[in-house]
């Protein structure tokens, strides 16, 4: 017996919790790597739940029978049209278990029966659960994805490999540039595709912390989320050109909004906010097989590696506000941008590059610049998500005293701090915060 089918046999057991723990490790490893049984799995709990909600309806034990075949017959119909899955053999191990139990046995053959009649596919696979949208997204060993930072689809979209801690990371307004991050050894690898450069950059401390691994990052609010059973069905709509079905869980700083497939329950697009901070995550490939070149920290044959120090960490207040300086002094000619944050920064990256090569400086001050404007990033990325701010820069001249342009409560404080368009920084009361 290969161990496909072993573990299948054991799928019953397993749902029914009468597996040892060795067993039980064993068959989760197996789930992982097998779609068919991960199906199968999910219709027995369906029916052991439906069989449990249902176990005080009385009935005869030849109705039993009866509702039994009727049920295999109309599986076996299904099986023919979806040969990937394998129902009548799932309901033939689970109807072997719940039959032990008198609890359980009249209350199976009355939701066999009604299973039957509505039709063996709108119970075992028609309407996907919030469990089975998220179980993929969870247990997935690879994550290929597409990912846009705000609510503006037409900005930069990184595209993302993910294996374990590991990121290669592109993005498509900086086609020269792709990052690798090691999350556990806190370090990136940046290389440029087109000078064949490539530098090390630590990222330890807190700005370890703050580099996001976006899958974790959702994985965990997931977890979170769970925890609290008022998850919103929001029906069927038509997303990204394919039906789907959503649901949304909400908690008291963050919200996901996840679309799935309503057949296959394979995730279409997520959308995530914490605190201020939106990120829309779409064209997932889950457990797609990944080249470990593609993510090794090695620098590549033919690059050259730059003995440039790079370091993000401890990024401060004040490096926000030489990065508020350097916008409007280098990108908007003494004028504060729009916005800022993350979204605008990305999306302004080429125009910066552009800039920065006009002014002719040496490599080591473009570095210098280009290094505040990403601590200044780092550190308002801290505030997005713990949700605090207010921007009210746009079109104010830099050097302008009396107009505040930012302001943010830090964490445990009862002030604010305001920042002004002469750079200058007080710590200002709730009330007398500008209206």
């Amino acid at each position: 017996m290969n161990t496909h089918d072993k573990i299948n046999k054991l799928l019953a057991a397993f749902a029914l919790g009468e597996l040892s723990q060795q067993q039980s490790v064993e068959v989760q490893t197996h789930l992982a790597d097998c779609p068919p049984c991960k199906d199968e799995l999910g219709n027995l709990k369906a029916l052991l739940e439906c069989t449990e909600s249902m176990r005080r309806l009385s009935a005869e034990d030849q109705v039993c029978e009866s509702a039994k075949q009727t049920l295999l017959a109309a599986a076996a119909q299904q099986k023919a049209a979806r040969p990937a899955a394998n129902p009548s053999a799932a309901i033939e191990s689970v109807w072997r278990m719940i039959m032990k139990s008198p609890l359980t046995k009249l209350a199976a053959a009355a939701v066999l029966v009604i299973t039957a009649i509505a039709g063996v596919n709108s119970f075992l696979g028609g309407t996907v659960t919030f469990a089975e949208v998220v179980e993929p997204i969870l247990n997935a060993r690879t994550v290929i994805l597409d990912l846009v930072i705000g609510r503006d689809e037409t900005g930069p979209v990184m595209h993302e490999i993910v294996v374990g801690s590991r990121i290669r990371r592109t993005i498509s307004n900086l086609p020269n540039i792709t990052q690798i991050l090691d999350l556990d050894g806190a370090k990136m690898l940046a290389l440029d595709t087109e000078a064949k450069t490539a530098s090390y950059v630590d990222i330890q401390g807190p700005l370890q912390e703050r580099t996001k691994n976006y899958v974790e990052f959702l994985r965990q609010v997931i977890l979170d989320l769970q925890k609290d059973p008022h998850i919103e069905k929001l029906g069927e709509r038509l997303i990204d050109g394919h039906k789907a079905i959503g649901f949304c869980a909400k908690g008291p700083n963050e919200e996901v909004t996840i679309w799935a497939d309503p057949k296959t329950a394979r995730p279409i697009r997520v959308e995530l906010q914490v605190g201020q901070m939106f990120v829309i995550l779409k064209n997932f490939e889950l457990n797609a097989p990944v080249d470990e070149a593609l993510v090794s920290m090695d620098v590549p044959p033919g690059y050259t590696l730059q003995d440039t120090k790079l370091d993000l960490s401890g990024a401060t207040e004040q490096d926000f506000v030489e990065s508020l300086r350097i916008w409007a002094e280098v990108l908007s000619d003494g004028t504060f941008p729009d916005a800022v944050g993350t979204e605008n920064t990305m999306k302004q990256m080429p125009l910066l590059a552009q800039k920065l090569s006009q002014m002719n400086l040496s490599e080591d001050e473009a570095t210098q610049v280009a290094m505040r404007i990403a601590r200044g990033m780092f550190f308002h990325q801290l505030l997005d998500s713990q949700g605090e701010w207010r921007y009210a820069g746009k079109g104010v001249k830099l050097g302008d005293a009396a107009s505040p342009i930012f302001w943010y409560q830090p964490k445990g404080s009862e002030t604010y701090r305001v920042i002004y368009g002469d750079l200058s920084v007080k710590d200002v009361a709730q009330q007398d915060l500008p209206r």
